[in-house]
Protein backbone atom coordinates (compact mmCIF):
# COMPACT_ATOMS: atom_id res chain seq x y z
CA UNK A 1 0.00 0.00 0.00
CA UNK A 2 1.20 3.43 -1.11
CA UNK A 3 1.93 5.98 1.46
CA UNK A 4 -0.67 8.57 0.22
CA UNK A 5 -3.11 5.17 0.70
CA UNK A 6 -2.19 4.99 4.14
CA UNK A 7 -2.70 8.68 4.76
CA UNK A 8 -6.07 8.23 3.65
CA UNK A 9 -7.05 5.26 5.48
CA UNK A 10 -6.09 6.88 8.45
CA UNK A 11 -8.03 9.93 7.77
CA UNK A 12 -10.82 7.65 7.06
CA UNK A 13 -10.61 6.12 10.50
CA UNK A 14 -10.37 9.19 12.58
CA UNK A 15 -13.18 10.62 11.01
CA UNK A 16 -15.15 7.21 11.63
CA UNK A 17 -13.73 7.56 15.09
CA UNK A 18 -14.88 10.69 15.58
CA UNK A 19 -18.42 10.36 14.84
CA UNK A 20 -18.61 8.53 18.13
CA UNK A 21 -17.69 11.65 20.24
CA UNK A 22 -21.05 13.41 20.50
CA UNK A 23 -21.37 16.65 22.77
CA UNK A 24 -24.68 17.01 24.89
CA UNK A 25 -27.49 19.04 23.12
CA UNK A 26 -28.83 21.82 24.48
CA UNK A 27 -32.20 20.84 24.82
CA UNK A 28 -34.92 21.63 26.97
CA UNK A 29 -38.32 21.68 26.45
CA UNK A 30 -39.14 23.51 30.43
CA UNK A 31 -39.73 26.91 30.16
CA UNK A 32 -37.92 28.42 33.38
CA UNK A 33 -39.29 31.00 35.74
CA UNK A 34 -36.39 33.07 34.84
CA UNK A 35 -37.28 32.82 31.17
CA UNK A 36 -37.06 36.18 29.36
CA UNK A 37 -40.63 35.59 27.93
CA UNK A 38 -42.42 35.03 31.56
CA UNK A 39 -40.56 38.44 33.07
CA UNK A 40 -41.70 40.45 30.26
CA UNK A 41 -44.65 41.03 28.19
CA UNK A 42 -43.18 40.31 24.42
CA UNK A 43 -45.36 41.28 22.02
CA UNK A 44 -45.80 38.00 19.68
CA UNK A 45 -44.14 39.41 16.77
CA UNK A 46 -40.92 39.96 18.76
CA UNK A 47 -41.11 36.57 20.34
CA UNK A 48 -41.04 34.99 16.85
CA UNK A 49 -38.26 37.06 15.68
CA UNK A 50 -35.95 36.00 18.63
CA UNK A 51 -36.73 32.14 18.63
CA UNK A 52 -36.12 32.41 14.85
CA UNK A 53 -32.82 34.22 15.00
CA UNK A 54 -31.74 34.40 18.28
CA UNK A 55 -32.69 31.50 20.77
CA UNK A 56 -30.55 28.74 18.97
CA UNK A 57 -27.51 29.99 20.71
CA UNK A 58 -28.99 32.14 23.19
CA UNK A 59 -31.06 29.92 25.13
CA UNK A 60 -31.48 26.62 26.56
CA UNK A 61 -33.22 24.72 23.66
CA UNK A 62 -31.43 24.93 20.63
CA UNK A 63 -32.58 23.33 17.15
CA UNK A 64 -30.52 21.53 15.50
CA UNK A 65 -30.26 20.78 11.74
CA UNK A 66 -28.99 17.31 10.40
CA UNK A 67 -25.82 18.25 9.73
CA UNK A 68 -25.32 19.03 13.42
CA UNK A 69 -24.53 15.26 14.24
CA UNK A 70 -21.26 15.17 12.15
CA UNK A 71 -17.97 15.94 13.59
CA UNK A 72 -16.25 18.49 13.83
CA UNK A 73 -19.28 20.70 13.02
CA UNK A 74 -21.27 19.26 16.15
CA UNK A 75 -18.41 20.24 18.50
CA UNK A 76 -17.93 23.83 16.50
CA UNK A 77 -21.60 24.32 17.30
CA UNK A 78 -21.37 23.06 20.64
CA UNK A 79 -19.06 25.37 21.78
CA UNK A 80 -20.73 28.38 19.80
CA UNK A 81 -23.93 28.01 21.60
CA UNK A 82 -22.12 27.42 24.73
CA UNK A 83 -20.35 30.63 23.76
CA UNK A 84 -23.59 32.27 22.87
CA UNK A 85 -25.31 31.67 26.00
CA UNK A 86 -22.26 32.53 28.36
CA UNK A 87 -22.91 36.12 26.67
CA UNK A 88 -26.95 36.13 26.84
CA UNK A 89 -29.34 33.52 27.47
CA UNK A 90 -33.10 34.33 27.18
CA UNK A 91 -33.48 31.17 29.73
CA UNK A 92 -31.90 32.67 32.70
CA UNK A 93 -32.83 36.29 31.78
CA UNK A 94 -34.82 36.97 34.91
CA UNK A 95 -31.64 35.84 36.98
CA UNK A 96 -29.71 38.75 35.55
CA UNK A 97 -29.47 42.14 38.30
CA UNK A 98 -31.64 44.90 36.96
CA UNK A 99 -28.15 46.84 35.78
CA UNK A 100 -27.16 43.66 33.44
CA UNK A 101 -30.73 43.51 31.99
CA UNK A 102 -30.28 46.63 31.34
CA UNK A 103 -27.23 46.68 29.65
CA UNK A 104 -27.93 43.41 27.90
CA UNK A 105 -31.78 44.95 26.46
CA UNK A 106 -29.58 48.00 25.15
CA UNK A 107 -26.81 45.83 23.36
CA UNK A 108 -29.68 43.36 21.81
CA UNK A 109 -30.35 46.27 20.38
CA UNK A 110 -27.06 47.75 19.41
CA UNK A 111 -25.80 44.25 18.23
CA UNK A 112 -28.88 44.47 16.22
CA UNK A 113 -28.47 48.29 14.62
CA UNK A 114 -24.73 47.83 13.91
CA UNK A 115 -25.90 43.91 11.91
CA UNK A 116 -23.71 42.14 14.40
CA UNK A 117 -26.13 39.99 15.55
CA UNK A 118 -27.02 37.22 14.42
CA UNK A 119 -23.62 36.63 13.06
CA UNK A 120 -23.06 36.21 9.54
CA UNK A 121 -21.75 32.15 9.60
CA UNK A 122 -25.13 31.54 11.41
CA UNK A 123 -27.43 33.37 8.77
CA UNK A 124 -25.55 31.69 6.02
CA UNK A 125 -26.83 28.33 7.26
CA UNK A 126 -30.17 29.58 8.20
CA UNK A 127 -31.72 32.24 5.95
CA UNK A 128 -34.79 32.44 7.98
CA UNK A 129 -32.59 34.11 10.46
CA UNK A 130 -31.89 37.14 8.34
CA UNK A 131 -33.74 40.05 9.53
CA UNK A 132 -35.23 42.60 7.70
CA UNK A 133 -34.89 45.90 8.10
CA UNK A 134 -38.59 46.78 9.74
CA UNK A 135 -38.25 43.66 12.32
CA UNK A 136 -34.50 45.22 13.17
CA UNK A 137 -36.44 48.44 13.99
CA UNK A 138 -38.94 46.69 15.76
CA UNK A 139 -36.55 44.54 17.88
CA UNK A 140 -34.49 47.59 18.17
CA UNK A 141 -37.38 50.11 19.63
CA UNK A 142 -38.83 47.48 22.24
CA UNK A 143 -35.37 46.23 23.66
CA UNK A 144 -34.58 50.16 24.04
CA UNK A 145 -38.25 51.00 25.38
CA UNK A 146 -37.91 47.97 27.63
CA UNK A 147 -34.69 49.42 29.06
CA UNK A 148 -36.04 52.48 29.39
CA UNK A 149 -38.85 51.40 31.55
CA UNK A 150 -36.44 49.80 33.63
CA UNK A 151 -34.53 52.45 34.30
CA UNK A 152 -36.81 55.04 35.25
CA UNK A 153 -38.25 52.42 37.53
CA UNK A 154 -35.38 52.78 39.66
Amino acid sequence: MSGAKKIVWTLLIVFIAMQFVQPVHNKSEQVLATDFTKIYPVPDSIQLILKRACYDCHSNNSNYPWYSNIQPVAWMMARHISNGKDKLNFSDFGSYTNRRQISKLKGIANQIKDDEMPIASYKLMHPKARLLEAEKEMIMNWMNATADSLSSSN
